[in-house]
């Protein structure tokens, strides 16, 4: 059988999904060279090739995370629609009753990022980067009179907060919040934010 030789771009790649599908399952602490490298029946000496230690490879993992879910956010926040519609479509997106994925993995990330500063670094860059997406399209939907707003970046960082927070509880405790309830309490917040709900188009 002929064995297909990738570049390198593409043979780093796949390392990355296969250590964040490990942490995912296994945990930042557990997860193994080993474990990236069966995953792919390649050997541990190929994955110490492109990382040279698994702290290398595990911040490389979150940070590629972290760049494909800003690209979704920045595609979803750059159509060509009102804002207010652009954002219901983000948040909605990112809170953990919607269709992100990888809460698991962001959860494992933040609890590792307290001892290892090179996670943190990432974790934190990705926090601003959401931040400053979501006050930006909070600032035009203000700019058109969509809604009103008086800082759209503390705006930001509460819908950020509350949608972090309701992740790590529906994650970690089974069934301690009922989903549509979750969906009410964002919607609920997206309506004290953005001034009387009888000002603003129906969801």
């Amino acid at each position: 059988m002929t064995r297909v030789r990738l570049s390198v771009a593409q043979r780093r790649g796949d390392l990355l999904r296969a250590a964040i599908e490990q942490i995912e399952a296994r945990g930042v602490a557990a997860v193994r060279i080993a474990d990236v490298a069966s995953a792919l029946g390649v050997s541990n000496a190929l994955v110490l090739y492109h990382f040279s230690s698994k702290e290398q490879l595990v911040a490389a993992a979150f940070r590629h995370a972290a760049e494909g879910d800003l690209a979704h956010l920045r595609k979803l926040l750059g159509r060509r629609s009102p804002a207010l519609r652009r954002l219901r479509s983000a948040v909605r997106w990112y809170a953990p009753t919607g269709q992100a994925k990888g809460w698991r993995l962001w959860i494992e990330g933040w609890a590792a990022a307290l001892r290892d500063p090179v996670l943190r670094e990432v974790a934190q860059d990705l926090d601003r980067q959401w931040k400053a997406a979501l006050a930006e399209v909070i600032a035009e939907g203000v700019a058109a009179g969509e809604f009103r707003c008086p800082d759209p970046a503390g705006t930001a960082f509460r819908l950020t907060a509350l949608l972090d927070g309701l992740a790590v509880q529906l994650t970690s405790y089974a069934g301690a919040v009922p989903r549509t309830r979750a969906q009410e309490w964002v919607e609920e917040a997206l309506a004290r934010e953005l001034g009387p709900a009888q000002e603003r188009p129906a969801p």
